[in-house]
């Protein structure tokens, strides 16, 4: 590990040497997933600085980095993962990294990157007073603060938003080749690379979709709609399952859908490989609320109630096959 990425978390770099840290972690992919790392690991660790404790907190957060580096990296995040479902809320309502520099007097804007793990979520408020929930792994950047004449963030997976209402500066999310401006309202983003298409449902006030560099393809959401985009092409329908929401709350709600889709659904949130030996199984349909703490053998188990099957788990390749 870079040491000056510890002294710049614990606030002991100077200002010359933090812009010069900065300026080289946006050209070395190396040290930016290390700092990004350490930025996850600060805020989990719920070390924001509170008057009085500065001191001990700095002491805690070095003894715990050395402790990660000790336990070696992928181990220790791995584990950690397991207590996130918590942990993850301290998130919330934190603004990382305002950088001022005394000497041009210029304020230097931080991007930082939230990374939810398999089989969690998280939330977290941003500076403009926006709420963002994000499903298992979802990747959400975002700046320390807003300039400029709009409010942009970016999204890998899927984001439940609560827009801080702003007519004079429109909120921009950008997931890879979509890009939607609205001013304030309510809207779910489903688009993660692995799945071929991208789905945003709309719950209130409006949002414009557009999907190309000069927004040409574009449209316009009402309340209740949801867009459907693939292979370039998109359909608008009414939201047929409003419930689906509630898996910001921890609740995976499927109604009606077949077990191909709900297997889809299941690999993303929970990072594990399901694979079926009898087409059949397929197209059997389902409907049921599900806890995402229960875990994913526990989901099936409860729908193999409705239509049984067999379960077998291979732990050492995180592969589930499912057969009659």
């Amino acid at each position: 590990m870079d040491d000056r990425l510890l002294k710049y978390f614990l606030g002991e770099l100077d200002d010359s040497d933090q812009l010069q840290l900065l300026k080289q972690i946006n050209s070395d992919e190396s040290l930016k997933r290390e700092y990004i790392r350490l930025q996850n690991i600060f805020a989990l660790s719920h070390l924001a600085k509170h008057e009085g404790d500065e001191e001990a907190a700095r002491v805690s957060f070095r003894q715990f980095v050395r402790r990660v580096e000790a336990k070696r990296r992928r181990e220790f995040i791995k584990s950690l993962g397991k207590i996130a479902a918590f942990a993850l809320v301290l998130i919330t309502s934190t603004v990382f990294l305002t950088l001022y520099f005394s000497k041009n007097n210029v304020r230097e804007i931080a991007t930082n990157t939230l990374y939810v793990p398999a089989g969690q979520r998280a939330q977290i408020t941003l500076q403009d007073g926006t709420t963002v929930w994000l499903n298992a792994q979802s990747t959400l950047t975002y700046p320390s603060h807003f300039a400029g004449k709009e409010r942009k963030v970016t999204l890998t997976g899927e984001a439940f938003f609560d827009v801080a209402k702003n007519p004079h500066k429109p909120f921009i999310v950008e997931s890879q080749d979509i890009r939607l401006k609205v001013l304030g309202t309510q809207f779910n983003v489903y688009n993660y690379p692995k799945t071929g298409y991208s789905r945003i449902a709309l719950v209130e006030g409006s949002v414009k979709i557009s999907w190309n560099a000069n927004e040409s393809d574009h449209v316009m959401l009402k309340p209740s709609q949801e867009l459907v985009l693939q292979g370039g092409k998109a359909s608008i329908s009414e939201i047929t399952n409003p419930n689906y929401f509630l898996w910001k709350d921890g609740i995976y709600c499927f109604e009606n859908e077949r077990l191909l889709d709900i297997i889809e659904q299941l690999q993303l949130y929970y990072d594990v490989t399901i694979r079926v030996e009898d087409p059949e199984i397929f197209n059997v349909r389902y409907t049921g609320k599900f806890r995402q703490r229960d875990g994913v053998d526990e989901i099936l188990r409860i729908i193999r109630k409705i239509h049984p099957f067999n379960i077998e788990k291979d732990i050492d390749n995180n592969i589930i096959t499912l057969s009659k």
